[in-house]
């Protein structure tokens, strides 16, 4: 696109900038190509970690005067781990970007990894894991994907294991930050009211002295192909009975993650892609919703998956009707893959669903912030003209190849099933 302009800087910084001049804002983001894909056995959880310690203060900005300085100038910040990827980002009124741009440089370089700092923030983390193993979806979601990549590292959650969060050193952190967070693992995207040449020129200024590191280590663990179907269960607290079904599905570059975005639309009612914001679209015409919940077999269906770097999982969420077993909803909502995948849907159906998933995406890139998110997130995975690209690429997308989708992916060969069963709530019925 012409109002794009991308650049790499001298030690490897890769800057895309995008001015948009609709009101006097500017969001910025900082990612870095690292999170829980890269972290060995023992070190589980390190990257979310680290994310957390870029909080915790530079010599120049110590800690107790971070949150202070962004608010105090109107602006909103935040940061996010994932299995690919660790964002960092800003919003601020357009003339106090310069906050943003200068702590994000001194962090890169800069951060202190107190020790007493560590030691809070493990104590804050493992509460935050413990939280986790009380949530029945959590415990569900962990144990299929503990299930699906037996091999490959997306095995384990973003937060780690409990075993590893009990033992990883400040000296492990910090290594890992020096690793990963050097200016030729990252990409700087910044978008709203500003003029491009100034903002160049500042973020040169600021990030080009900071030395490139040496490339980082990566893991390269490819998972076999399934052997089979699994099924397990889980049992805990709560009064309701959940089923997880998950699907092996390809990263996002794969020319087939448009045809299974149409088939998700269709199926369970469209995706959003954008984790961090966005309106929503409902899925009440969507044909798991038709058979599950209309027909009272199910409370609540949901579908989705991630834009990730290597092949990851397709996921169905339902929850039982208390009435009802999930192995009821599990026989519906195989009926209904079946169904597409014996006769192709209509033409007016696969608009229809086109239609929903590009709506969904529209109100994923509507503001600075998430113009800005965009700008880098797609090239965790691909590049810009990925996100550019994508409505006319879902345009595009046949029925015939929503039924290929369908035949390809949602093979039961193919697939976790997993079932959570409360054990202390509910009574006898």
């Amino acid at each position: 696109m012409t109002d794009l302009t991308q650049v790499t800087l001298k030690n490897g910084l890769k800057v895309l900038l995008k001015e948009i001049h609709t009101a006097p804002l500017i969001s910025h983001w900082l990612w870095y190509r690292v999170g829980s894909k890269d972290e060995p056995t023992g070190k589980t959880g390190i990257s979310h970690w680290v994310e957390h310690m870029q909080f915790k203060g530079t010599p120049q900005f110590p800690a107790s005067v971070l949150d202070k300085a962004i608010a105090r100038e109107g602006g909103q910040w935040n940061a996010f781990t994932f299995m690919d990827w660790t964002t960092y980002y800003e919003t601020m009124p357009a003339d106090k970007i310069d906050l943003a741009l200068r702590l994000e440089a001194d962090r890169m370089a800069n951060s202190i990894f107190d020790l007493e700092e560590v030691e809070s923030e493990r104590t804050v983390i493992i509460a935050e894991r413990e939280g986790s193993e009380n949530e029945p979806l959590s415990l569900l979601g962990e144990a299929i994907q503990h299930a699906a990549f037996r091999i490959h590292p997306y095995h384990h959650e973003v937060i780690g294991d409990m075993a590893d969060l009990r033992t990883i050193t400040r000296d492990d952190l910090y290594n890992h930050y020096r690793s990963y967070y050097v200016p030729n693992n990252a990409v700087l995207a910044v978008a709203g009211d500003f003029e491009t040449k100034k903002m160049l020129a500042r973020i040169k200024e600021l990030f080009e002295p900071i030395k490139a590191g040496p490339t980082p280590p990566r893991l390269k663990r490819p998972e076999p192909e399934p052997v089979g179907e699994i099924r397990l269960t889980v049992e805990g607290p709560e009064e309701t009975a959940y089923l997880q079904v998950s699907y092996r599905a390809p990263g996002a570059s794969d020319p087939d993650f448009y045809p299974l975005a149409v088939l998700d639309s269709l199926l369970a009612g469209p995706s959003n892609l954008n984790m961090f914001g966005g309106g929503g679209v409902s899925n009440k015409t969507s044909r798991l919703y038709r058979a599950l919940i209309d027909k009272g077999l199910a409370v609540s269906v949901h579908g989705g998956s991630s834009a990730t770097i290597d092949p990851f999982l397709y996921t169905f969420v339902i929850t039982a009707h208390p009435e009802k077993t999930p192995e009821i909803a599990l026989a519906a909502l195989d009926a209904e893959i079946k169904r597409i995948q014996d006769e192709p849907p209509s033409a007016e159906d696969v608009a229809r669903a086109i239609k929903q998933a590009r709506a969904m995406f529209a109100f994923g890139t509507e503001n600075i912030t998430n113009q800005a998110f965009w700008l880098a997130y797609a090239e965790m995975f691909a590049d810009y003209s990925w996100f550019t690209s994508y409505l006319a690429r879902l345009a595009a997308v046949t029925p015939a190849e929503v039924q290929r989708a369908a035949q390809t992916y949602l093979r039961t060969k193919n697939r976790i099933v997993g079932i959570y069963l409360p054990v202390d709530g509910g009574g006898d019925e």
